[in-house]
């Protein structure tokens, strides 16, 4: 179980923020290295976390968001690998992401748009694979310590000049936070909670309103 932090948010979402988000989709940072003796390690030491994370098949819990000014919002997500992932942001946010296998969706409640994009070019392409597999050359560092691993990953066909730093549990290799780093230095740091793996998803948690997305797409 991944720790527990206390807290309720709210706020609206921004793009930067959603941007932020989505790095849960794994994994951004800076430039494309060759590959040395010791990010292969590092790579090695990352690896062994992408493939924990893969061998979760379903997943939910709750996020709180920070946003580089202070801002704050959170709310439920939901996993159903592969490719099915939906956060649900709590009001006054009217924000729903939605993958559901083959398509992702950013939806306004309140303004009833959508903006569209499919899967296959997106990161979360990545995250939600049945494997995940990290090259060594988006390993920009990993830190291990007692009580915690840090990864920082980049590759800037993905994020450009973004990057991700990810904090997991040594022990359990279970995720505790991500922070995104933008091209200007400003920081979206994202925890999760009361995390709960194996469980029973319904597709309809997955679905996207096409018919919505056609005639109020954004």
């Amino acid at each position: 179980m991944i720790r527990s932090e206390n807290g309720r948010a709210s706020g609206m979402l921004t793009r930067r923020g959603f941007t932020g988000l989505m790095a849960f989709t794994l994994l951004a940072g800076l430039s494309a290295f060759a590959p040395t003796d010791a990010s292969a390690q590092a790579s090695a030491a990352a690896q062994k976390i992408a493939d924990h994370f893969a061998s979760v098949k379903t997943m939910m819990g709750e996020f709180v968001q920070f946003g580089p000014r202070g801002e704050q919002t959170g709310g439920k997500f939901y996993i159903d690998r592969p490719g099915k992932i939906r956060f649900n942001y709590e009001e006054p946010s009217p924000m729903r992401v939605i993958a559901d296998g083959k398509a992702v969706v950013i939806g306004n409640r309140k303004l009833k748009t959508w903006d569209l994009y499919p899967l296959s070019k997106t990161p979360l392409n990545l995250l939600l694979g049945e494997k995940i597999d990290l090259s060594a050359k988006m390993v920009r560092s990993v830190k291990e310590e007692a009580d915690l691993t840090t990864i920082v990953l980049g590759d800037r066909n993905m994020f450009g000049d973004s990057t991700i730093t990810m904090m997991f549990d040594p022990k359990t290799y279970d995720l505790r936070q991500w922070t995104i780093t933008d091209a200007q230095g400003k920081d979206t740091s994202v925890m999760i909670f009361n995390v709960r793996t194996g469980v029973k998803l319904d597709d309809k948690v997955f679905s996207i309103p096409y018919d919505e997305v056609r005639n109020k797409g954004g």
